[in-house]
């Protein structure tokens, strides 16, 4: 694969400032393991590398640095920390019994707040440490008298508000397993993922805020209730204010105020390490949504490593991340609560038509510290002209951004108009280990368009097609030692071969994840997009991340979508599509206009056959663009063998995209394979 990323050694963008250096959890940590464990080489704050290097070189010795430095509370030891190392199948702290959601509730002061609520709208409220430990206690009780107990599922179908957050604690408190998805999934969709975990209660809210409207989900709550027949309750939560309907199902009801408002004490359920906290779903394009299964522990300490060391959370600090309750990022943000921080919550729109800028204006208000996004939003709130400098944004000392790869061009856009200093953090990771691979922290430097490092205990290689580790070449993302939040299983896979056949069939013992990258020789990770949706023009391999990144810098564009199509006369189609900005059209200058864009920045081969205006990119409802579906569409694959509409976040798009394919077969002249120059 080629890319046009151009110098071995280029200049880093943002240098780690000395003083928040030594300041910083992440420094402490290495001191702490430098003094009690007698690690040498990492006594110095600043080399991250060092620290890395022992981190995954040494497994035992790091995971049980991080359970001593957070001080986990075990209600029984563990008798050794990696009993059994192979992938699949790593046995972590064997022995060990605790409970997530104790550690979760156990830094909170009761004074200050835990969970800090906002909407589109600017409203704002908070709930202390000391209330929402009452709130947890009141829920779980009501679960345990509805018969809810170890193992035993509860559902979400719920917004981005404390409602989730109190009843996933409520239910991990008594060991039972969590699952949650956001309103906008349509009743049908809800029940594909929650069927198969046969729950027995149903926690949902009578609808959610977006773009200024009031979206009411009384009628499709009671709906998805009466598709789960293993239902013993549903608890009808008034977000909204809303009149509930008199149920048409047969399961009982209770009033979320009934379930959160009792006097009762807080206790938790002790529970084996890997004992399952919550199932979180694939995006499930095609067929049913995958459930991947994570454990208690797997989960408490990775997220104590990515938000305590590498966000450098603690008591005192509010981390606001835009998310919908079924992205993985959702869980992340609900873990900041380990760390004693305080998690903001939001319902609505990232950029509401009304008031675009409101996150930032939030920001301000409430003195986020950590900010985190989509590179989406960026780039939209550059085209759109916003300043978020005319908030007070000096408590925001980091801006983290996931979801696909930042382009370098949001980097100064960020330090020019949020503020300088702020370390703009890229992150590669996924649902399937609910974390990053890599990251950054306030150690590592920063370069535009990469990822600063691979994350602390994550054994990050890039594999070419011989299998053989790699360095400044694009190879396949591997991690080659295991992780403590990788999958304990996928629901309804008793004999593991869906999980084997997911991560493991390329490189036995090793996981794929299915991600092109470059591991630089200077310490940062560049991630080119899906490996599965590479492009071959002509037998050089391209990345598709490396045409949107140049493309979607442009002002005209607002989103750009490349696709390689073999076709059947042996010819190669390689369209781009491309949404334009308001009140832009795409004509032959601005056709020309882009392909000079990617011939100068990236090469010829870059510059695709044609250049197509569309209404829309399509999207996983966790905002990954949706590029060999698109694929198949365009070649005259059956849309229902393609795709699952509602796994979508347009679903219209996929019957747009089909006829495109329809209609280019119809007319299509030949098209041989060749350069574009």
């Amino acid at each position: 694969m080629t890319t046009p990323h151009p110098a071995p050694h280029p200049e880093p963008f943002l240098l780690p400032d000395p003083e928040k250096v030594a300041g910083s959890r992440i420094a402490d940590f290495a001191r702490w393991a430098a003094r009690h464990q007698g690690v040498e080489g990492i006594q110095n704050p600043g080399d991250y590398a060092a620290l890395h290097r022992w981190s995954v070189t040494d497994l035992e010795g790091f995971w049980a640095a991080v359970w001593e430095y957070f001080d986990i509370d075990a209600d029984t030891p563990y008798e050794r920390v990696l009993a059994e190392e192979t992938m699949p199948g790593a046995r972590w702290f064997p022995g060990a019994a605790l409970n997530y959601a104790h550690h979760a509730l156990r830094n909170l002061h009761p004074d200050a707040p835990a969970i800090t609520a906002l909407d589109e709208t600017g409203a704002a409220y908070e709930i202390t440490g000391r209330e929402l430990r009452a709130k947890v206690a009141s829920v779980a009780a009501t679960l345990r008298d509805l018969g809810v107990g170890q193992g035993d599922r509860v559902v979400g179908y719920l917004p981005n508000t404390p409602h989730a957050v109190i009843a996933f604690l409520a239910t991990a408190g008594l060991g039972a397993v969590w699952s949650v998805c956001g309103q906008d999934y349509a009743p049908k969709a809800a029940a594909e993922r929650f069927g198969q975990l046969e729950p027995a209660v149903l926690i949902t809210a009578d609808g959610y805020l977006f773009n200024g409207t009031r979206h009411d989900r009384r009628a499709a709550s009671l709906d998805l209730a009466g598709a789960l027949p293993t239902l013993k309750a549903t608890v009808l939560v008034d977000h909204l204010g809303l009149t509930w309907p008199e149920t048409r199902h047969s399961s009982l009801t209770v009033p979320w105020d009934d379930a959160a408002t009792r006097t009762e004490h807080l206790t938790t359920t002790p529970v084996p390490f890997d004992h399952p906290l919550w199932v979180v779903f694939s995006s499930g394009t095609t067929g049913l949504p995958k459930g991947i299964v994570h454990g208690h522990g797997g989960v408490l300490l990775e997220h104590l490593k990515i938000l305590g060391l590498h966000s450098d959370l603690c008591v005192g600090d509010r981390l606001l991340w835009y998310t919908t309750t079924h992205w993985m990022m959702w869980n992340l943000g609900v873990s900041t609560l380990l760390t004693g921080a305080t998690t903001c919550t939001y319902d609505g729109s990232p950029a509401p038509v009304a008031r675009p800028d409101v996150l930032w204006e939030l920001a301000a208000r409430h003195q986020v510290t950590v900010f985190g996004t989509s590179p989406q939003y960026l780039l939209a709130m550059a085209k759109l002209g916003i300043e978020p400098g005319v908030h007070d944004l000096t408590a925001i000392r980091a801006i983290g951004s996931t979801g696909s790869a930042l382009p370098a061009s949001a980097y100064p856009w960020v330090r020019d108009h949020v503020g300088a200093g702020i370390q703009l953090t890229s992150t590669s990771g996924g649902t399937d280990v609910v974390s990053a691979f890599a990251g950054s922290a306030p150690t590592t430097p920063v370069w535009a368009g990469e990822v600063s490092a691979p994350n602390l205990g994550v054994a990050l290689a890039a594999y070419d097609a011989a299998g053989r580790p790699v360095v400044d070449q694009v190879g396949e993302l591997v991690v080659t030692r295991p992780m403590p939040s990788m999958p304990l299983s996928f629901w309804n896979d008793p004999d593991g071969s869906r999980y084997r056949d997911a991560y493991f069939t390329a490189y036995p013992g090793v996981w794929r994840h299915g991600d092109w990258i470059t591991l630089t020789s200077h310490g940062s990770v560049i991630v080119h997009g899906r490996s599965d949706a590479t492009l071959n023009r002509n037998g050089v391999r391209l990345g598709s991340a490396d045409i949107h990144d140049l493309v979607e810098r442009l002002p005209e564009i607002t989103e750009a979508l490349v696709i390689g199509a073999e076709e059947p006369d042996g010819g190669y189609w390689m369209p781009l599509f491309v949404v334009p900005a308001p009140g832009v059209t795409l004509d032959d200058t601005l056709r020309e206009k882009i392909r000079d864009t990617l011939r100068t920045g990236a090469s010829p081969r870059h510059v695709p056959d044609e250049i197509l205006a569309v209404p829309a990119i399509p999207h996983t409802r966790t905002g990954k663009k949706l590029e060999v579906p698109v694929k198949r569409l365009l070649q005259g694959a059956p849309a229902e063998q393609v795709l699952n509409p509602s796994a979508v976040d347009n679903p219209d798009l996929v019957a747009y995209f089909a006829g495109l394919g329809a209609e280019r077969r119809r007319i299509r002249r030949p098209h041989g394979v060749k350069d574009a120059s």
